[in-house]
């Protein structure tokens, strides 16, 4: 047979289990590494893999030596603030004078001032904008990524939110998952009558689906932003519409919305650093993904990270996630987000990459496309420029990807110093 691609001389090849249920517990320590392996590439889908030396006899249009480098599936990061106008960095040094984030919020910072200038740019300067945080994400390796509105707090600005995504979806070759967080935030004119807020963004749910602008919806619940049963009744209104979904839950105080993601099938339930042990046994009983964003503790200088090893060690589902956002995780760089699970979250390497394939592509509904290397599947992969698969967390802060591959054909490659 003669193949599309073959890929050989490859010194170990990253093989997460295939799983129609996110990897829990001492699944997620388990990883498949085939040493000296190769593989072959037909019509865009995985046609076969064996070992260096079967590749030998094998034909194929294209051959490519990955030199003994490590080789795995194209990373996913499903939790990220993609879309959105202006940056902060003048907050910087507000915070590093001690300024709380509230009194930040008051002189016109804070999510606010993301807001308006969400409100304030075109939809053509939102795709440039957005376009250019992709292609950096795609650079440290990511073929499947999640996209959020929720710097809108309108109608009108969160739809112009959800349409950018979708262009985007339509003009790269990766996957793009649109996620709908109109209520991310709480206007200041609805301070009075979040209810009402509520139902706005419920009575935009017919129109993003008709449109088809998002599969997911998603809600910050936490004190002073949305309650739990503010929560409860948008989650259930999009659920009744078939809508997946999605929260940010326990990010600072134990509200239970962990309890109240697992109780409503969510696929995923994020942040979690207040997560309580109650909620913690609740995640490890269901399918619902616990998506840690450690970047976020990081760049807030806290020093409290989820408890990664307890819901691990309990039998819960892990996945991790860059949360990208201009204020409180500015970074695409979901290899840095590994080095930290390592460093911050006690995850072993085995764990992290199950994190970011595997678990994360059950996190955003993906697992029958991504996440994995397998026979029939798209053939999204990453060359890394490392020597193992332990590398890479190891080596922190840097990036490590050498070339990225979707559906079989090169989208990206390292820059080399002539």
């Amino acid at each position: 047979m003669n193949y599309d691609m073959l890929v050989k001389d490859i010194g170990q090849l990253i093989l997460p289990e295939s799983s129609h249920v996110p990897l829990k517990g001492e699944r997620m320590k388990g990883l498949s590494i085939k040493e000296q392996a190769a593989f072959a590439v037909s019509e865009g889908k995985i046609a076969w893999i064996g070992s260096n030396k079967e590749a030998g006899t094998l034909n194929a249009e294209l051959i490519i030596s990955a030199d003994n480098k490590v080789v795995s599936p194209g990373l996913v990061d499903p939790h990220t603030h993609l879309v959105f106008g202006g940056s902060r960095e003048g907050e910087l040094e507000l915070k590093q004078q001690g300024m709380p984030y509230l009194e930040i919020l008051e002189k016109g910072g804070g999510i606010l001032s993301t807001v308006a200038a969400t409100k304030q740019s075109t939809e053509e300067e939102l795709v440039k904008k957005a376009a250019h945080h992709l292609e950096t994400s795609i650079a440290h390796g990511v073929t499947t990524l999640e996209a959020k509105s929720g710097y809108g707090l309108d109608k009108e600005t969160e739809l112009k939110q959800l349409r950018v995504v979708k262009i985007l979806a339509s003009t790269y070759p990766i996957t793009l998952v649109s996620t709908f967080l109109g209520p991310h935030a709480v206007p200041p004119e609805y301070k009075e009558s979040v209810s009402a807020f509520i139902e706005e963004m419920i009575s935009l749910l017919d129109v993003i689906k008709e449109e088809e602008l998002a599969e997911f919806v998603d809600i910050f619940c936490e004190t002073g932003v949305f309650s739990i049963e503010q929560s409860r009744i948008f989650l259930e209104a999009a659920k009744e519409k078939g809508y997946g979904l999605k929260m940010h839950a326990d990010e600072i105080y134990s509200l239970g919305g962990t309890e109240l993601a697992v109780s409503l099938g969510a696929v995923s339930v994020d942040h979690l650093v207040a997560a309580t042990d109650i909620g913690i046994e609740k995640l490890a009983s269901s399918n619902t993904v616990a998506v840690l964003l450690p970047g976020t503790t990081f760049y807030l200088g806290k020093n409290t990270y989820a408890k990664a090893r307890k819901i691990i060690d309990t039998g819960g589902a892990v996945a991790l996630a860059t949360d990208f956002n201009p204020g409180s995780s500015v970074t695409e760089n979901l290899q840095v987000i590994m080095s930290l699970a390592a460093l911050k979250l006690q995850m072993t390497a085995e764990e992290i990459w199950n994190a970011v394939t595997v678990n994360a592509a059950h996190a955003i509904g993906k697992s029958e496309e991504a996440g994995t290397l397998e026979l029939g599947r798209k053939a999204d992969f990453v060359i890394w420029d490392i020597p193992t698969y332990q590398y890479l967390p190891y080596h922190y802060g840097i990036n490590h990807a050498y070339s990225v591959y979707v559906k079989g054909k090169k989208i990206w490659e390292q820059a080399r110093i002539i």
